[in-house]
């Protein structure tokens, strides 16, 4: 996954205008959204994640920047009693709903109607367009779609859960249905460079060091290491691998 980037977080601003950002919940926490949003002129931000890990890097990332009334919480969704009667006044969700697939599966059609109650004011959504298994005509694409679909593969075979993102089409409807007006959508092209192919493919070695069969371990990592050398290759050639696009959604609370 791309990460979330500076545009799209100056994007978020510019949709917020001179509006107070009140009590925020970041929703599916990481170190990047968090340092975005504790240097926000905030009352107080809470971020959530599932994972214990994570709640622990963003914590270090924002140490110096915490209050009293900021909180690092391990949560997860599905849990209809996990902040229950909690309002917030601007609701982020930074990669939320594909993460979503590894902490809580098959929730993601329910994951916006649990949300909706938390949300007072605004909700802010940060998604990335599906790349993985889908055909592309350009040789940039088809590179990126390999690579999320070995770093998958490697994934399911160690017995864990990918992600699984959703087209911001889907999330528009998803949203209408869970009772917010969409007040805006835009995407942005992805130029994927260096960083995240090594990123990726490497996540796949680590997987594979879990496998017990050492004969398709070997295959894969054979794969992977052509895989990369094709794909750092051609990043060289041509500023990047340019491909898909993420995308920022805003949404009001519907009126009843």
């Amino acid at each position: 996954m791309p990460g979330s980037t500076p545009l799209l977080f100056k994007y978020i601003e510019s949709l917020q205008g001179s509006n107070a950002w009140g009590h925020v919940l970041d929703a599916g926490t990481g170190p990047s959204s968090a340092r975005w949003l504790s240097s926000l002129n905030t009352l107080s931000w809470t971020a959530v994640t599932a994972s214990p890990n994570m709640a622990h890097q963003t914590a270090q990332a924002v140490e110096r920047k915490r209050r009293k009334q900021d909180r690092v919480l391990v949560g997860n969704w599905a849990n209809p009693d996990f902040l229950a009667g909690e309002r917030f006044d601007t609701v982020l969700l930074d990669y939320v709903i594909g993460a979503m697939e590894a902490y809580a599966p098959y929730f993601q059609e329910q994951a916006l109607r649990r949300l909706q109650p938390l949300v007072e004011r605004r909700l802010y959504i940060v998604g990335v367009d599906p790349y993985v298994g889908l055909q592309s005509d350009d040789a940039a694409g088809q590179l990126i779609s390999q690579i999320g679909s070995v770093r998958d593969a490697c994934l399911l075979l160690s017995g864990e859960r990918p992600y699984r993102e959703f087209p911001m089409e889907w999330m528009v409807n998803q949203l209408r249905k869970a009772g917010f007006e969409i007040t805006g959508a835009r995407r942005f092209p992805n130029v994927y460079r260096e960083p995240f192919v090594h990123a990726q493919l490497d996540l796949c070695l680590r997987s594979i060091d879990q496998l017990s069969t050492e004969a398709l371990g070997q295959g894969l990592k054979a794969h992977i290491e052509d895989l990369r050398a094709r794909a750092l290759a051609f990043a060289r050639a041509n500023n990047g691998l340019k491909h898909g696009a993420d995308y920022v959604i805003s949404a009001l609370p519907a009126k009843n």
